[in-house]
């Protein structure tokens, strides 16, 4: 069996755009007809160029293997071109490669992933959402505490046991910085009247993308533990896992990092130093399913556990599944609301969602079809990236 075929979706997400603006997936077919999907995401150039990127990766490195040769294909693309680094780029390509060759190996077994990589320890996952806006709000839940709470005990009677909010005001490509007393008041009220609002029913997940110096964030910290989050979620930039220990050292809340990593090189700096206890990688950048498993056992060995990333398509979410259920050091899965709405749409069958849970699906590979009529009806078309940070100092 040998890889034949690629094809590529870049699939613009309609409205609300929960999820990203776009969502770019990857067909692979082998000469017997086995196909497999995979998902590359948020590399910081146009998803066209992209599409070019996966093209030329593809014909280097893919074009003509056989799908089982995983560790040959990695080792081959992560030297690419004498580099043998973290590149997020490349890695996200072949993220999203390495994911549709897993597919493929499942099928052609006619077994879920999760089978293949030691076997399902959970039956079901938990999940988290944040907290969304909807049709007709009167304000920012973003920015509204009291909406938020509202929000929260919502999500919390469907039967999420955690919810995730970002009070602490916009990221910048000139951060970090120190949070202004207006924000660290938001912060703080936000954490008090969700608190009020769930009781112990939900966690409380404490978003924030690398705004604030170690100083800065344990300055927030201190505000926030009267509340008990399960998480302080990357409260440094990614560049310098020494100074989000710092965080670490200087608050009770656990830290949480990992969707602006990639490869286990990364995240070894993030155990050794103490960074983090929560590792939060996304499958379709970290380098793929089998790098994320790597990762997983390296962060058991560490008494670390793992919250895989999602703020994209429903492939990655298939492959975090696979990854989670067989885990056994699986904290707490991703999910954007309930897998509703476009993220049902673009599959021929929707990801299973019960009461606060995931239930893995038992069906071969990644355990997902792309609905590919809806997915080349919905081309993207526009010129921003998948997520944007602010381009001036707050």
């Amino acid at each position: 069996m040998k890889i034949t075929e690629l094809k590529t979706f870049v699939v613009g997400n309609p409205p609300p755009h929960f999820g990203g603006r776009y969502w770019i997936f990857t067909k692979l077919t082998t000469d017997n007809g086995i196909e497999g999907i995979g998902e590359v995401y948020s590399v910081p150039f146009h998803p066209h160029v992209v599409e070019s990127m996966i093209r030329d990766v593809f014909e280097r490195y893919v074009e003509g293997m056989n799908p089982f040769r995983i560790e040959t294909l990695w080792r081959r693309v992560y030297s690419s071109g004498f580099t043998q680094r973290t590149d997020i780029s490349i890695m996200g390509v072949l993220s999203g490669l390495e994911m549709a060759l897993w597919d493929i190996v499942g099928k052609s077994l006619d077994k879920p992933v999760y089978e293949l990589l030691g076997g399902k320890v959970h039956e079901k996952l938990r999940s988290y959402t944040y907290l969304y806006p909807q049709d007709g709000d009167k304000t920012d839940v973003y920015m509204d505490p009291d909406l938020a709470a509202e929000r929260a005990a919502d999500y919390a009677s469907q039967g999420f046991t955690a919810v995730k909010f970002d009070p602490a005001g916009p990221y910048t490509a000139f951060d970090p910085r120190q949070l202004s007393l207006e924000e660290l008041d938001r912060s703080e009220a936000f954490a008090r009247k969700i608190r009020e609002a769930v009781g112990s029913r939900c966690d409380l997940l404490f978003g924030t993308h690398g705004q604030m110096t170690a100083a800065g964030a344990i300055r927030l910290a201190k505000r926030l533990e009267p509340y008990d989050p399960l998480w302080l979620e990357e409260p440094t930039p990614p560049d310098n896992q020494e100074e989000m220990a710092k965080v670490a050292r200087g608050t009770s809340i656990p830290i949480a990092t990992g969707e602006r990593l990639a490869t286990k090189y990364e995240f070894q700096r993030v155990l050794q130093s103490g960074a983090a206890s929560i590792l939060q990688f996304a499958l379709g950048r970290v380098g793929g399913i089998l790098e994320a498993k790597k990762i997983a056992a390296m962060a058991e060995a560490s008494y670390a556990q793992i919250a895989p990333h999602l703020y994209c398509g429903p492939i990655e979410g298939a492959a975090n599944i696979q990854i989670g259920a067989c885990s056994p050091n699986f904290l707490i899965q991703e999910s954007i609301q309930q897998w509703q709405g476009f993220h049902t749409e673009i599959l021929k069958k929707p990801i299973r969602w019960e009461n606060g849970y995931i239930i893995p699906s038992d069906e071969p590979g990644l355990g997902v079809e792309l609905n590919e009529v809806v997915a080349e009806a919905h081309p993207y078309n526009g010129d921003m990236l998948h997520l944007e940070m602010h381009q001036h100092p707050v």
